[in-house]
């Protein structure tokens, strides 16, 4: 019983975590606006991210590197779109 309460308890962890991107992403998105995003604050969430897929790599934990992996990609997401937006919306060629 112990194994399925914490395979519910990490994949609950690991939806949250992913999904917790989605508004901020929608939002940069939409408004083609990514001043309110901390450069600083995103860099570092996309390094821990690349932490934990290398410590899950390292240690045959591949629900924690898949998990980490998707949320990379979603605040990587973020990351890009506050470089690309940094300025409003870009200007036409």
């Amino acid at each position: 019983m112990s194994d399925l309460v914490a395979n519910v308890v990490g994949t609950a962890a690991a939806l949250c975590s992913i999904v917790s991107f989605a508004p901020q992403m929608i939002k940069i998105w939409k408004e083609r606006d990514a001043s309110s995003v901390s450069l600083r604050t995103y860099s570092l969430t996309v390094t821990c991210f690349v932490l934990w897929v290398a410590y899950g790599v390292l240690t045959s934990a591949w629900p924690i590197v898949v998990s980490n992996a998707c949320a990379f990609v979603m605040a990587l997401g973020v990351l890009i779109m506050k470089w690309r937006f940094r300025d409003g919306e870009p200007k036409p060629g």
